[in-house]
């Protein structure tokens, strides 16, 4: 690829404002910013035509299935996926067989992503009830957090025991983020839903058993030990309007506690079950109508600081499952990702800077990784070109996921992404992925 590539002819958009002008890049980094630069400073031009130009979507929650569930996706297809949604980098979990909940499964991980990865890559280290000495010994350098599971999870990775947690609060050196969800009011609701309706639950019955009652008693002990800690705590996925109270609205600058939202927990509700029955089961569950719309507001107040995917591929077959019991839980949505925090515009609930403050600005800032999120000069050039006029037809053809399904088939949505480039390079354009080598392992300035 040439060293200078110029993007002429761009709305850009980044920290609050949108301005036309033209954008230089040499060597995988923003060298100007100017109103207009000449072509003869580069060695080839992309005219964006006036087009919006934006920071790449920095995605804090994403499982990429790799090692261990690979017929599900891996770190090469899934993060193909991804940059045709405008995702440029991308934050993994640990949730892997076997799990990466020590320091040598961690540098696997690298080294995978190192030979496949389409987009920037980091990993978080899991907790369990078992490795408070990894947490104490993890180079704060090294991942992009620590990841709890304070709700039932798979394998060795609920932890349970308030001793340890009140460890990891106490002695982790990098941001906490959790998944809040009482493991024990689950099993209690579970049980009556089994009393019911015996084994044939109906996944109507998903945001009951998994209610805002079960979420918040897990959310608030999370930010009651990250208080009386002084931890750095980053509260996944909320789901519902009864959590909103935990989180201060405001700039994400200088907070210790932050939060996350999920693009399908912004656009279905419950009421999408009839129509979409186990194809959209997840936990946290998607909830009411009522809740989605508290996850919107909360957002335009800036309780909610990221919008995230938590891509959780599972195939087709296996999520066409009619029981309820044994229908796994997660989707795939990294192809989508921005088109669908896009929406928000679409729909006035947020401005565009304010879209990418929530998906690229502030996902840099919570978690101090450098030199990307933001168009600057001397910044790592992972951009996206967005044309917000011509809609994005998601469908089955057009999954690069290798579960091959997305839950937006035959939902239209407003924008689409007509190129990413990942540090200065062209990784989706012309509706393709492009192959390059260019993708890096995310520094945090820690």
């Amino acid at each position: 690829m040439p060293q200078r590539l110029l993007i002429k002819n761009a709305l850009l958009v980044n920290e609050g404002d949108i301005l036309p002008g033209d954008l230089l890049i040499d060597k995988g980094r923003i060298a100007r910013i100017d109103r207009e630069i000449a072509a003869s400073d580069s060695d080839r031009i992309l005219d964006a035509g006036g087009l919006h130009v934006m920071p790449g979507m920095i995605d804090d929650q994403v499982h990429f299935r790799e090692p261990g569930l690979t017929h599900k996706g891996d770190i090469g297809s899934e993060s193909r996926a991804a940059v045709a949604g405008g995702i440029t980098s991308f934050m993994e979990m640990p949730n892997t067989l076997p799990p990466t909940v020590t320091l040598d499964a961690l540098e696997d991980k690298y080294r995978i992503a190192e030979r496949s990865a389409h987009a920037n890559y980091a990993f978080y280290l899991g907790a369990t009830n078992d490795n408070l000495d990894v947490v104490r010994a993890l180079d704060p350098k090294s991942a992009a957090g620590i990841k709890v599971f304070m709700g039932a999870s798979t394998g060795n990775m609920l932890v349970d025991d308030e001793t340890v947690l009140r460890g990891i609060f106490r002695d982790a050196r990098v941001p906490i983020t959790t998944h809040c969800e009482s493991t024990p009011m689950i099993q209690k609701n579970l049980a009556a839903a089994l009393d019911r309706y015996g084994e044939n639950i109906p996944v109507t019955e998903h945001p009951v058993i998994r209610n805002a009652e079960v979420c918040y008693a897990s959310s608030s002990m999370a930010v009651a030990l990250a208080r009386e800690a002084g931890a750095q705590l980053h509260v996944l996925h909320l789901t519902t309007e009864r959590e909103m109270e935990l989180f201060e609205p405001g700039p994400v600058e200088g907070k210790s506690i932050t939060a996350e939202v999920c693009v399908h927990h912004l656009i279905f509700s419950a009421d999408d079950y009839a129509s979409m029955g186990n194809r959209i089961k997840c936990n946290p569950a998607v909830k009411s109508a009522a809740d989605r719309d508290a996850l919107r507001l909360a957002l335009r107040e800036g309780r909610i600081d990221i919008i995230a995917t938590d891509h959780a591929p599972h195939t087709r077959e296996e999520k066409a499952s009619d029981n309820y019991l044994t229908a796994p839980a997660g989707l795939p949505l990294v192809q989508e990702a921005l088109p669908a925090a896009l929406e928000l515009y679409h729909d006035d609930m947020l401005s565009l800077p304010g879209v990418v403050e929530r998906t690229a600005h502030n996902p840099a800032v919570r978690f101090s990784v450098g030199d990307r999120g933001f168009l600057r000069e001397g910044y790592y050039a992972d951009l996206v070109v967005v044309d917000l006029s011509r809609p994005t037809e998601p469908s089955a053809k057009r999954v690069l996921s290798r579960c091959g399904w997305s839950p937006f088939e035959g939902r239209a949505l407003r924008s689409s992404i007509v190129t990413t480039l990942v540090n200065g390079v062209p990784a989706w354009q012309d509706g393709k992925v492009c192959e390059h080598d260019a993708a890096m392992r995310l520094r945090f300035d820690r």
